[in-house]
């Protein structure tokens, strides 16, 4: 790399650093979950159709899974978006401990102010009352537990005993389980059979295959103001093969090849700017995506 940067810690526009050059309005594959770069391939939106189905149709309990980097989050983020007031919704992320402390995530993400010191049945009858509200008020609450995985046995027991506070066809309380592919099998154990039989919606989100890959790094490059021939087809697709289509993968290293292109004063990503980014070693993840290649 041949040009210096000069980083000006009071001008936060300098994050891009290429974005001038390229033209863009902001940078094209930041790594934060924005639903307003969404690329629907064929798979995301059977996803996010599985997710607003049991949403709509008050199942119980829906399941999405899919691997490390494959876009789960960002589809989370796009339904409450969608959603909006129609529902009121508690989004917990890395929920662990036992079932006191899950209620208190709970609580807490439906933002109802409780005392911690309050035993488990104080706490779940605080709870009870408080869907049976917003359920008179004609809301529903949907729970949203993302990285689900991280849940243990007991605690995903725990959530299928919430669900016992519907009574009939009063459905006070969804779920919508997310996680990596692990929480899946979970699911499966038969110690958890009675969970299974409540989960009316699933899918699974795989990596994407190379025609997707190439249409999403065209598609976020128009997102950001670009023309979208920034990254040329065949870097494109070597940028598949690399990061074996997992969308998380994919923006990294198209972030720090569009650096590296901008350092050689060139107005296009091709495959020697990619090499480049790969003979560096500066695109860690690749070595970490073969990795778990293998063990599929």
């Amino acid at each position: 790399m041949n040009k210096v940067v000069e980083t000006n810690t009071d001008d936060s526009s300098n994050v891009g650093f290429y974005m001038d050059f390229f033209g863009f309005r902001e940078r094209p594959f930041t790594l934060v979950p924005d639903p307003d770069f969404l690329f629907w391939s064929a798979q995301h939106r059977r996803a996010y159709s599985v997710l607003e189905f049991g949403i709509l149709s008050r199942a119980p309990i829906t399941l999405v899974t899919g691997g490390v980097g494959c876009g789960k989050t960002t589809l989370l983020r796009e339904l409450l978006r969608q959603f909006g007031s129609k529902v009121t919704v508690g989004l917990i992320s890395n929920a662990q401990g036992g079932r006191g402390e899950l209620i208190q995530w709970v609580l807490n993400s439906l933002g109802v102010v409780f005392d911690p010191n309050e035993g488990y049945v104080r706490l779940f009858q605080k709870l009870q009352d408080y869907l049976i509200e917003e359920y008179a008020a004609g809301r529903r609450v949907v729970l949203i537990f993302d990285e689900a995985q991280n849940l243990s046995p007991e605690s995903l027991e725990e959530l299928r005993m919430l669900t016992n506070i519907n009574s009939g066809k009063d459905e006070v309380i969804q779920l919508v389980l997310v996680g990596q592919p692990e929480l899946r099998e979970m699911v499966l154990d038969p110690s958890l059979r009675q969970l299974a039989q409540r989960i009316a919606a699933s899918f699974h989100l795989l990596p994407l295959d190379e025609k997707a890959v190439v249409e999403l790094i065209a598609y976020r490059l128009r997102a950001a103001g670009g023309t979208g021939e920034e990254v040329t087809g065949p870097a494109a697709r070597m940028i598949f093969r690399v990061t074996y289509g997992v969308p998380r993968l994919v923006n990294q290293l198209c972030d720090m090849a569009l650096l590296y292109a901008w350092s050689m004063d060139n107005h296009h990503v091709d495959e020697n700017v990619v090499q480049s980014v790969l003979d560096d070693g500066v695109f860690f993840a690749a070595q970490i995506a073969a990795e778990d290649e293998k063990l599929k």
